[in-house]
């Protein structure tokens, strides 16, 4: 009768003792798998884990890269250079888990043996990005097209103060102008801006007294902003000044800004919008090149009619600032190499940091047509 004890070990020669290889295949068989069993169960976590940890790599690096890509198109449009727009489409990354075991063992007769165990995982990442450059169609429509009315709205129901939206979109409001000729490559002469700016101004301090709304409206089939007064601000002297400046009839509640021809009707305001490449340039004015290049005629110099210099700060400093450097700067919002130099906003102008924000989602806006963006007037133009 087998000894129950002994079933499972092999026989061996007369004389010799069964041996006990079978036996410990199997133990260290079973050994092994228990030590691998908690970076197989790994896998099951890889999706949630690498989610939690790399979606926010992913959209830090978009995020930075893009608004590294539209400061450095505002530096080529102050150098006269081309710009370009590389759109990323799509980013997909692949992770590959690889894992290995092995055991070994040494056995001495008369000794219990020497046993070896190993197991190993390694997590490998094939990232995939594509971009799409900015040409033909889509740029004809996102850039060289102006900024539809229903854009201006949804950013200023967005929150957005109305002077900030005004002086990037508009280049003229009635016979105000707003520099159009900033509206592309630097202008030589100094531009005319005085008074557009303090047209806006009043409309900002009606804006942050509640006093006023803007809408959009389409009048007859046009489009069409409506600015409304509010009732108790009709005769502000404010509201009167505003009126003066821009030459409308005083003491009304509501006015029309079309771009189109416009009648003799005391309560329209025609209004010049930029396209985005117009808003490009404008703001690329801010762009404050090394005097050196200056000097060497790399960038326009701008000069009024007695010839004396043009400094852009007065018109564009509260607005949006690009300074300058030889080397990186630590406290800069965002930054670019061009031309040998380290161009930056900094991160504690806040004034430029917004006005750098809005630049962006106008960017987006012109991606496409604006939906159910907020009120939506129909009303006759007139009294």
């Amino acid at each position: 009768m087998p000894n129950p004890k002994n079933s499972r070990l092999r026989p061996g020669p007369p004389g010799q003792a069964p041996s006990p290889l079978p036996a410990l295949g199997s133990l260290l068989l079973g050994t092994l798998l228990a030590a691998a069993a908690p970076g197989l169960g790994g896998c099951a976590r890889l999706g949630p884990s690498t989610l939690e940890t790399e979606r926010g790599n992913y959209n830090i690096a978009v995020q930075r890269t893009n608004d590294e890509q539209l400061l450095l198109n505002l530096v080529r449009l102050k150098y006269r250079d081309t710009p370009l727009f590389l759109e990323v489409t799509s980013v997909a990354s692949q992770y590959t888990l690889t894992g290995n075991a092995n055991a070994n063992a040494t056995l001495e007769s008369g000794a219990a043996g020497i046993f070896g165990l190993g197991a190993g995982a390694s997590m490998a990442e094939k990232p995939t990005v594509t971009y799409s450059p900015l040409q033909g169609d889509k740029f004809i429509r996102r850039v060289l097209s102006p900024v539809p009315l229903k854009n201006i709205s949804l950013l200023y129901h967005s929150g957005w103060s109305v002077d900030r939206i005004f002086r990037l979109c508009f280049q003229r409001l009635n016979a105000l102008k707003n520099a159009p000729g900033a509206s592309g490559p630097t202008p030589s002469v100094a531009p005319d801006y005085e008074d557009f700016q303090k047209a806006v101004r009043i409309v900002r301090l009606l804006q942050t007294k509640d006093a006023m709304d803007l809408l959009y409206a389409e009048p007859d089939g046009v489009p069409a902003l409506v600015l409304e007064i509010a009732p108790e601000a009709v005769d502000w002297p404010e509201t009167k000044a505003l009126a003066s400046l821009l030459g409308i009839a005083p003491g009304k509640n509501r006015y029309f800004l079309l771009s189109g021809p416009v009648s003799s009707q005391d309560q329209q305001i025609r209004m010049q919008p930029r396209s985005l490449l117009g808003i490009l340039f404008y703001l690329s004015q801010a762009v404050e090149a090394p005097p050196r290049d200056v000097e060497l005629g790399r960038v326009t110099r701008t000069i009024y009619p007695n010839g004396d210099p043009f400094d852009w700060t007065r018109m564009t400093g509260d607005l949006l600032r690009i300074a300058s450097s030889a080397q990186p700067v630590e406290h800069a919002a965002v930054q670019v190499r061009y031309r040998g130099t380290w161009f930056y906003i900094d991160d504690t102008h806040l004034d430029s940091k917004s006005t750098f924000s809005l630049l962006a989602q106008l960017f987006s806006l012109q991606a496409g047509e604006v939906k159910g963006d907020g009120p939506v007037l129909t009303l006759p133009l007139g009294d």
